[in-house]
């Protein structure tokens, strides 16, 4: 019996189900389709996309945040787990919980959280001013140009130069404290989203259906970040003040390096479908009739009678107080810890995991420096590609799972060579790049007797320090702004720049030069589409070992253990991998930094980065990951290996019939199929 009197759901009959429905009333009873376990389903599908849109399109806006308020990566990365802190605290309780709370319920308040959490996530864009930037025309946004403004010619002011006023540093702090607590409640709300979800589900579904709509659940948490992806290219397209600016006013295009999209507005579209999708939760009961499946019951008599035994033994720790749970996870904890294949496999996932966490959070960032793409673009190649590669990966490695009934040792085995493919693959993407540009000043240097960007050619200029408006010469070198460049003059068409003359500083077969607005870019755009090939592949290669790995963790450890084990491993894998893996790889993209924008004496967004630096470090990392995950699936093989050849050993020289017996079925047990 259940708190408050109520029977458990499994032990619900077909024939319980038809006498809930009486002759004159059943018809209108059984069409409710909050009693429908198909329903709930459909629901919870649709929320789980949701709630993986608020999560993910954060990932897929994370380089634009950065350029809007001024961030590092590093900031940028701690800001990308964060979730993780309100998820990890409470995500052990859940297995406490359970079926003593009205699971629905808490999985629409959950939802709710989420949703506050999408919407608090825009505010900043709305107690904030309009983005300011460098620019070559008067505007609304100030009555200076970066041009070239001899001491004396005209303002030499510039927004870049503006004081810094204490509202500024206090938006600042207050822009970054909103996106924390954001993320705090996203974790919260996430937390009893799945777990309730799919124990509900496994509780009303019948033993037929249950595995069929889990998987529709499970497809979902992978088809959830590509759809964010693909939202974050969509709204990225537009100007980020398109509810400030009119149109014509903006002088950027998506591949000014100045530009900045509208990140904010996916996380209101994103957090709308949540709150929709919390809605039908608050209807469904606590507990609904099981349902039934037409047809023969499906599984034989000693099939069940272990799932009897297994769930008897599942109720016993239902049945425990808070206090006894809390005294009986640490002996869980050490009891399967101590276990070398479920140690190993669990490391492995923390390897996988880290690097999926900082491939996520910054593969835009990359693909935009390293090939000059912009942000929209990078998103629909990750959104429309990568993550695609991932679930047909995952779906094969269950597919070859299913089709050769693989033993543990076979599991393994498919595991290392997943992953030793997978490095094959991935080694010649630290080749696949681009090299740093030409930028005068910080690259390049013409002249390295006056100063950081100064030549002698534009002294006179009165530049200032900070200016970027990016503008590549005919020379083909890149200059932080028309003035470092000697610009004087500046040709416009509707309001927008077509090209700089009397470019003092650029030289062109002994000629004065000119320029075009923004960035010269990287020249190896050839390089794309082998990089694009080969990570894919290298993704699917890796995503095989997936639900072997599952599958190593549940057929290792004790039955009555299960639910305990995976909840210990998705905390471990938060602890070690979701939150210190995005932070990890921004800190180390920040170390290829080479010239860091300033905002009030302080570091903020970085302007150009070293690209090769970039590139070995970030796909080091990735390959580093994949190397320890490598190496646990190895010893875990070898580990198998060697207790399969004891129990054969054992069982064709032990002359005890108890013990041949013993190992013969420590051999055949179904334990060690899948």
């Amino acid at each position: 019996m259940l708190p408050g009197g109520q029977s458990r759901p499994d032990r619900m009959t077909s024939t319980a189900t038809k006498s809930s429905c009486p002759d004159r009333s059943r018809k209108a009873f059984c069409r409710n389709p909050f009693l429908s376990i198909k329903f709930f389903v459909f629901c919870h599908g649709l929320l789980q996309l949701s709630q993986l849109l608020v999560s993910s399109y954060l990932k897929s806006s994370i380089s634009t945040i950065e350029k809007r308020y001024g961030l590092s990566s590093k900031t940028s990365g701690l800001l990308a787990s964060f979730n993780e802190v309100g998820n990890t605290l409470l995500i052990v309780f859940m297995s406490y919980f359970g079926s003593r709370v009205h699971r629905p319920r808490f999985i629409g308040c959950g939802a709710i959280l989420v949703s506050l959490a999408g919407f608090l996530m825009s505010l900043p864009h709305f107690i904030t001013g309009p983005y300011e930037y460098d620019q070559s025309i008067a505007s609304v946004f100030s009555n200076t140009t970066d041009l070239c403004q001899p001491e004396g010619l005209g303002s030499s002011g510039n927004l870049s130069d503006s004081i810094c006023a204490p509202h500024t540093a206090r938006e600042n702090h207050e822009v970054l404290l909103v996106m924390f607590i954001a993320q705090v409640l996203l974790g919260i709300g996430g937390v009893p989203i799945q777990p309730f979800g799919i124990s509900y589900i496994d509780d009303f579904a019948s033993e037929r259906n249950s595995p069929l709509y889990l998987g529709i659940l499970f497809s979902l948490t992978v088809v959830g970040p590509g759809v964010g992806f693909m939202l974050g290219s969509g709204m990225l397209r537009f100007y980020v003040d398109i509810d400030k600016v009119a149109g014509d006013e903006v002088q950027l295009t998506n591949r000014d390096p100045r530009w900045v999209g509208a990140w904010w507005l996916g996380f209101l579209v994103a957090a709308s479908l949540v709150a929709v999708s919390a809605v039908p939760y608050f209807f469904f009961p606590r507990e609904m009739p099981k349902e039934v499946v037409s047809g023969k019951e499906i599984g034989s008599k000693k099939s069940k009678d272990v799932l009897r035994q297994l769930r008897s033994r599942s109720e016993d720790v239902q049945n425990l107080s808070l206090l006894q749970f809390i005294k009986y996870f640490p002996v869980v904890l050490l009891r399967n810890l101590r276990h070398p294949v479920y140690l190993l496999v669990v490391l492995a996932q923390v390897n996988l995991s880290a690097m999926v966490a900082g491939l996520a959070t910054f593969m835009g960032k990359f693909l935009e420096r390293q090939f000059s793409l912009t942000a929209s673009f990078a998103n629909m190649i990750i959104g429309s590609v990568n993550i695609p590669g991932a679930m047909v990966g995952i779906v094969v490695g269950g597919a070859i799972l299913k089709r050769f009934q693989m033993s543990l040792k076979q599991c393994s085995a498919m595991c290392v060579l997943g992953m030793l493919l997978c490095l094959i693959l991935a080694f010649p993407l630290v080749f696949l790049g681009c090299p740093t540009q030409k930028v005068s000043g910080v690259t390049y240097r013409e002249s390295s007797e006056y100063g950081h960007y100064a030549s002698e050619c534009n002294l006179h200029c009165n530049c200032p320090e900070k200016a970027y408006n990016p503008i590549c010469g005919s020379n083909g070198i890149e200059y932080i702004s028309p003035c470092y460049a000697g610009c004087g003059a500046v040709s416009i068409a509707n309001s927008s720049v077509l090209n700089y003359t009397n470019c003092i500083c650029i030289s062109e077969n002994g000629l004065v030069g000119s320029a075009k607005p923004g960035t010269c870019g990287t020249s190896c755009s050839h390089l794309l589409l082998p990089f694009v090939v080969l990570s894919c592949l290298a993704g699917i290669l890796a995503s095989t070992s997936h639900t072997p790995s599952f599958m190593l963790i549940l057929r290792s450890i004790q039955p009555e253990d299960k639910s305990f084990a995976v909840g210990i491993q998705f905390m471990l894998l938060r602890v070690l991998a979701w939150m210190p893996g995005p932070v990890l790889y921004g800190s180390a993209i920040d170390t290829t930094c080479i010239l860091w924008e300033k905002k009030c004496d302080r570091k903020a967004a970085c302007r150009y980065y070293d690209n090769n630096l970039f590139r070995q470090r970030y796909l080091g990392l990735q390959f580093f990951f994949e190397v320890g995950a490598f190496l646990c699936f190895v010893m875990v093989y070898v580990i198998l290996r060697r207790q399969e050849k004891d129990a054969s050993h054992v069982a064709e020289t032990t002359t005890d019939p108890e013990k041949k017996k013993l190992a013969e079925n420590s051999k055949k047990s179904p334990e060690s199929k899948v």
